[in-house]
């Protein structure tokens, strides 16, 4: 280390060139580096679609499902399987472990839905594979709304936009709502059908006939090869309408001469309002290696350059853009980190001079900036998690150069000359420092490795801090020395080294003033009475974990900020028509328009679970299928509102009570941490007939007893009728039909017969070719006139049909191959999950349910318990690394025990500050501060004990005691200068308060303060506690081993008195 040292102050313009290009390079990364609030948490998830026209729910789960859960058995890193068998398809939610990469996911699951393709029935259509994202993937919305165009024209312009939205970069793809698609109707006049005696059966295969693809071949002749084409593909309406669909020896009858064929738009299953106007939303999804923030301005960029090209009659506007929440956030904590540096260095200048305040100070910049070139190169993003990575190490990245440069200080006092001083400084204080970072990065070293949701999401911070710190030990002990003599001016001294540290040993303690002073005379106390320090110490520590015990307060997982977005449902049961949805979902518009601090209102209408796309209401969430509409809501900015979102929410909750019929959920959007309700509760069993009478009771049982839910749901069957017709085979075959007749006959009554596709010219999208009768004959009226022409005539199919409504089969959920049912709740305000989880499963515990039946929870929950095993094993690992780390340095078991004891202490502190602010213990916020502080406090300790050891060996002979308070004397000044600067960085976020330097803001209970108050509190508390311990408790174990001596030796001297002198 010495020639290094020596090397780096005799080159010092070599040293300084290097410094300077890494402060070239990170302002470069700064400013190109992607910018983003939360981390990007790329999941590998999919849902593979796999649509089949008049499929039910229990076929699609015999039929497609299964053979896809064969099939996804064999595909290594999957976690867990979810599937829904609905009407019309199956859909599959596939999750990987998060160690697996996405293209490597998406690859092994498109090889097993290939292969089990060839299982599916010959009609099933293409699977359709889609990497489901959350709220923090879905970027922004465009709107196109009328100004007076028809729906033909937006329409169109619509899909113009989406395609070229879609062709941008960072987009991967878009979901369109509040549009009804084209597609080629033929209305089939029933009458005529009739008349002519044309059959639904032959109809339809005689129009399928004509639209098919012939491959003729090649003809081989003299004159050589000659390929053979016939035109067979419908290219036009009009090629449909020529098509021969009966003939006789009189006459041919064409599709024209009983049929009417147009282009229009398929009926309305859902309605699109964007701001209380009618509209086509289209939703806009980033690709998993793009950025929030940029992909929002390259879209903002492509709709304001195409606002020209739409037409007049019709308004374009981007809503719940998530983008510009953000970028607020960021340059609100990028303001917070500036306040924060101003504050340390107004620390240091006022405790260590000009010169020693800008060499201390230059250390941030170039730690923050090295951390920064190496996630630049490692194509990480700039966010939160990055920036109070920072904020976090920048009273820590200090600890080694104060050390350096207060020892360089008193020694240049002394008299000796400044690159002497530097240099025996850096000597003397390396291994301390070294020892000190090592335990602080052997306490992040875990978190590191940290697998989930969990640690993709907060992995983040601690490789910041790990980068920070790498970068401010480069700075202290290579940088700093050089640095610091150039500031000097190489100033020559009078003192050799040596002398200098005799002479930091013999300080008269009569002539110290002021604080130096009183602390003086209390660590002399605290020593004299070295054990009864010590046990008074103790005592404080069990009391506060006593009390804290006794209170209860509870635990949380993570800490939920005041609302910026929410999400609203409508629920309501029964088998309403799209119209009526939109009817009853107008209505709950129309009170929210009357709220004050919305500032965007998006909703969807539908009639139904699966009938829109792009919403929460998704096939593998186990949400409830009896959906009608989802609100989408966007609050006006917080320092533009005088209410906060949560009052924003209940307000809403009031207004829309009093809706007869309808079910209506207020939900705030979380983030990535928490999504969905709080309580989430998952029923399976291989038996699905025994899954009911379970869920029922649990689902009573939290009506009914549990105090504080609100907003529950489940997936139970919603017990909506559907009509059934029951085919009498033996009657139906006397008639020469059969179920396939009856079938294809009434689907002419509903979405029609898909015969094929066509792709027109001024469409990139084919369009479907249906055939159905007209509007006024279909109903339920016609359903009971309706007639089927068989060999033997036209037939009414009440002869061998019997019409009867049953209990709609609604969609089954799977997960791992079992049946699955949810129940989902949300909590009143001030209600923990934690303490309604424990109250439910006790109650579960009690009861006697069906051993089929497997019970757990889920979502958040089980989050939590995943985390707070990690975080135990990993507490323990770093506690053991650091205490090998300690042994290392100090060779010898007292000291490491004794340094260790500060991590006690500083948890002590973190348990006394949630007491004092009556707040919950969040798992992942407060944990990583308990395991930070754990790092940060031993150093103080460290440099202090090391110090000790030295002043025992320069001084033999002396008394401990008066080594011991010299010892705290000369540690104090950097030991509060590092605790300082960590509490003063970090004690506006601490206190509620976001002060941005840059933007001239103050904002008192902001989101950015919320967002990191349990982080902020548990190191505040708990280094203020232990630091205030560590000086007087530390020296007092220093002193205890010799006072234990001491009482040794009176013991050995100690004699009892013999016998006969007693008589």
């Amino acid at each position: 280390m010495k020639r290094i040292v020596e090397f780096a102050i005799s080159h010092t313009r070599t040293t300084l060139l290097v410094m300077f290009t890494i402060l070239v390079f990170g302002v470069v990364a700064r400013l190109t580096i992607p910018v983003e609030n939360e981390p990007k948490v790329d999941v590998p998830t999919f849902l593979v679609t796999i649509p089949h026209e008049g499929v039910s729910p229990n076929d699609a789960l015999r039929l497609l499902i299964a053979p896809m859960e064969i099939e996804l058995k064999a595909v290594e890193g999957v976690k867990e399987v979810s599937s829904t068998g609905a009407e019309h398809m199956g859909v599959v939610s596939v999750e990987f472990f998060t160690h697996v990469k996405m293209d490597t996911a998406r690859s092994d699951l498109r090889e097993a839905v290939n292969r089990a393709r060839e299982n599916f029935p010959s009609t099933t259509d293409e699977p359709v594979i889609t990497e489901a994202g959350g709220h923090v993937s879905r970027v922004l919305q465009v709107n196109l709304v009328s100004r007076g165009a028809p729906e033909e024209t937006v329409y169109r312009t619509a899909v113009g936009v989406k395609d070229q939205l879609e062709a941008l970069p960072s987009v991967q793809r878009i979901s369109m709502q509040g549009a009804r698609e084209e597609f080629l109707e033929i209305l089939i006049d029933a009458t005529k059908m009739h008349a002519y005696q044309i059959s639904a059966e032959h109809l339809i295969n005689t129009l399928a006939r004509n639209n098919r693809l012939i491959p003729a071949g090649s003809l081989l002749s003299g004159q050589g090869s000659l390929s053979i084409n016939i035109p067979s593909v419908v290219d036009t309406p009009e090629d449909l309408i020529d098509i021969p669909v009966f003939a006789d020896q009189d006459k041919v009858v064409t599709l024209g001469d009983i049929a009417t064929v147009r282009r229009t738009f398929k009926d309305r299953v859902s309605y699109s309002h964007a701001n209380g106007e009618q509209s086509i939303s289209l939703f806009v999804y980033r690709r998993p290696e793009a950025f929030l923030i940029g992909t929002a301005h390259e879209v903002q960029a492509f709709v304001a350059e195409i606002q020209d090209e739409i037409p007049t009659s019709i308004g374009m506007f981007i809503s719940s853009n998530y983008a510009s929440f953000a970028e607020r956030l960021v340059n609100e904590l990028q303001g917070n980190m500036v306040t924060a540096l101003v504050l340390v260095m107004i620390v240091v200048l006022a405790t260590m001079g000009f010169r020693s305040s800008v060499l201390v100070g230059t250390a941030i910049p170039i730690a923050f900036l090295f951390a920064l070139i190496i996630l630049w190169i490692a194509g990480q993003s700039f966010n939160f998690m990055v920036m109070f990575g920072m904020l976090l190490g920048l009273g820590m990245l200090i600890d080694g150069v104060v050390v350096v440069a207060e020892d360089a200080d008193r020694r240049m006092a002394d008299g000796v000359g400044s690159a002497q001083a530097y240099s025996s400084a850096t000597v003397r204080m390396a291994r301390p420092v070294i020892a000190s970072t090592s335990t602080t990065l052997a306490v992040f070293l875990p978190l590191l490795f940290w697998p989930g949701t969990a640690g993709a999401f907060l992995g983040y911070l601690p490789r910041t801090v790990f980068l920070v710190m790498v970068g401010a030990l480069l700075y202290a002990l290579v940088f700093a020395p050089a640095f610091g003599n150039f500031l000097m001016g190489d100033k020559p001294g009078k003192r050799d080294a040596k002398e200098s540290v005799a002479l930091m040993w013999n300080v008269d303690l009569s002539l110290l003033r002021g604080f130096k002073s009183l602390y003086a005379k209390v660590l002399a106390f605290a020593v004299r009475y070295a054990t009864g320090t010590v046990i008074v110490a103790l005592i404080v520590v069990y009391v506060i974990f006593s009390i804290h015990g006794a209170r209860n307060l509870g635990v949380i997982f993570f800490n939920e900020n005041d609302p910026q977005w929410a999400n609203i449902f409508v629920r309501a049961q029964g088998n309403l028509s799209p119209e009526e949805s939109y009817s009853l979902v107008t209505e709950v518009e129309d009170e929210l328009n009357q709220v004050v601090g919305l500032w965007n209102i998006n909703m969807i209408s539908t009639a139904g679970l699966g009938q829109a796309e792009g919403t929460r209401v998704e096939f593998s969430g186990g949400s409830s299928a009896d959906v009608i509409g989802i609100f989408y809501i966007e609050m006006t900015p917080s320092d533009q509102r005088e209410r906060t979102g949560t009052e924003i929410l209940e307000e809403i909750r009031e207004r829309v009570s009093g809706f007869n019929g309808v079910v209506i959920e207020v939900v705030p959007i979380s983030g990535a941490l928490t999504p969905g309700k709080p309580i989430a509760l998952q029923f399976t069993s291989p038996d699905r007939e025994a899954l009911t009478p379970v869920v029922e009771r649990v689902k009573d049982y939290m009506l009914n007893e549990v105090e504080g839910l609100r907003d529950l749901e489940d997936t139970l069957p919603l017990g909506a009728l559907e009509w059934e017709l029951s085919v009498d085979r033996a009657r139906a075959a006397l008639y020469g039909a059969d179920v396939t007749t009856v079938g294809l006959t009434a689907q002419l009554l509903t979405t029609g017969v898909k015969l094929g596709e066509y792709r027109p010219d001024d469409s990139e999208d084919a369009l479907d070719i249906r055939v159905r009768f007209p509007s006024d004959n279909r109903g339920l009226d016609a359903l009971d006139n309706l007639e089927v022409v068989t060999n033997r005539g036209s037939v009414p199919i009440s002869h061998f049909v019997e019409r009867k409504p049953r209990i709609k089969s609604d969609a089954l959920q799977r997960r791992d191959q079992n049946n699955m049912h949810m129940i989902q709740s949300g909590l009143a305000p001030g209600v923990l999950p934690d303490t309604k989880v424990r109250e439910i499963q006790t109650w579960i515990d009690s009861q006697d349910f069906d051993s089929r039946v497997d019970i757990r929870f889920r979502g958040t929950n089980e989050e939590q318990e995943e985390s707070e095993a990690y975080l135990s094993k990993a507490f323990s690992f770093a506690l053991l690394l650091m205490f090998v780390l300690l042994v290392l340095h100090y060779n010898n078991f007292y000291h490491p025990i004794l340094t260790m004891l500060a991590i006690v202490l500083s948890t002590a502190g973190v348990f006394l500050g949630l007491t004092l602010t009556n707040q919950p213990f969040s798992v992942i916020l407060s944990g990583i501060g308990v395991l930070t502080l754990a790092g940060i406090v031993v150093n103080n300790n460290i440099v202090l004990i090391d110090t000790f050891n030295a002043g025992v060996r320069d001084n033999p002979g002396r008394d401990v005691r008066d080594i011991i308070v010299l010892t705290g004397l000369q540690r104090l000044r950097p030991v509060l200068v590092t605790t300082g600067t960590t509490i003063i960085g970090i004690l506006p976020l601490a206190t509620h308060n976001s002060i941005d330097f840059i933007n001239r803001q103050w904002i008192f209970g902001g989101p950015v303060s919320a967002y990191w108050v349990p982080l902020s509190q548990a190191i505040l508390f708990g280094l203020s506690f232990a630091t205030v311990l560590t000086l007087i408790v530390t020296p007092a174990l220093l002193m205890l081993p010799s006072q234990l001596k001491g009482w040794l030796q009176k013991l050995k001297t100690f004699r009892l008195p013999k016998k006969s002198e007693a008589s």
